[in-house]
């Protein structure tokens, strides 16, 4: 199971106007069968980001020269989406090496897609986590943050926030840890109400555990994103930490830090929102 991983995060540098987003929500409405029911809302930056994600596959496939009507997506009994290429003249073991399956994540101004290739087995279990650094809301103390989301940290976890590192220190890690199990638990295809203080990430010894027993088999990509969004005409600067988690089948589970740009952009492309808008009547063909 060595299919590799490709990502592609799409930023919102820009504020969206209102004829784009029903631009936007018109062509997932019409092409994309489980948004059928999505309900249209301009003034909503989460509408905007939930309807901005489900055009990230359209994007994919056009961009792999795929016609629409040559695709189907599917999902699993909890919600899991691969995409089965509907190819002529395919011997049938090409075929089903041929499934992507993928997940979409987003928060604030980042949204993202994550894929692999392979068999339908093989690749459904593949999750995203995003979490921009930066405390919510804007203006709380870092140590309250902390405390906030406690509930879904153990014990170990805390003890590596300890405020004596120093607010950035600990907002990083805090941070990581949530990215982190944000990416397990979509992977596995949790619900929103999965208890993640069941899962463990001890992060200096990169191991990881569910309900005490170690989980293995999985391969973490950790990395970062900076940006620069315009936002009222003031150009602001945010920073997110993202996390992909893909079941490999493993002995152990594998930490991989990508720290280093020119590797990441072998797996990982940024796109801005101009680039999906100036592209829409293209994702029906």
């Amino acid at each position: 199971m060595n299919s590799p991983i490709l990502v592609w995060m799409l930023y919102l540098n820009r504020e969206v106007t209102t004829e784009e987003y029903d631009k936007c929500y018109e062509l997932v409405h019409n092409t994309v069968p489980h948004a059928k029911n999505f309900v249209s809302n301009p003034s909503s930056g989460e509408s905007l980001r939930q309807i901005i994600a489900q055009m990230m596959p359209l994007l994919m496939m056009r961009h792999r020269r795929i016609p629409r009507a040559r695709w189907r997506d599917h999902s699993t009994h909890n919600g899991k989406h691969w995409i089965e290429q509907m190819l002529d003249h395919v011997n049938p073991e090409h075929h089903l090496r041929s499934m992507i399956g993928y997940h979409l994540a987003w928060e604030n101004s980042l949204i993202g897609m994550v894929m692999v290739q392979g068999k339908q087995r093989e690749v459904v279990n593949i999750g995203l986590g995003v979490k921009q650094v930066a405390v919510e809301p804007r203006d709380a103390t870092v140590p309250t943050y902390v405390e906030s989301l406690s509930h879904k940290l153990t014990d170990l976890e805390m003890s590596f926030l300890s405020p004596s590192l120093g607010d950035e220190v600990v907002l990083r890690r805090l941070c990581i840890l949530l990215a982190l199990k944000s990416a397990y638990i979509k992977a596995i295809g949790q619900p929103i109400g999965f208890d993640w203080s069941r899962l463990e990430f001890n992060i200096s010894e990169e191991t990881c555990s569910g309900d005490g027993q170690p989980l293995t088999g999985w391969e973490f990509r950790l990395y970062k994103a900076h940006l620069g969004v315009q936002r009222r005409g003031i150009l602001v600067e945010e920073s997110y930490q993202c996390v992909t988690a893909h079941f490999r089948g493993t002995p152990d589970s594998k930490f991989v830090w990508q720290d280093n740009n020119k590797d990441l952009e072998s797996w990982v492309q940024f796109i801005n929102i101009d680039q999906m808008t100036n592209v829409i009547p293209k994702l029906t063909d």
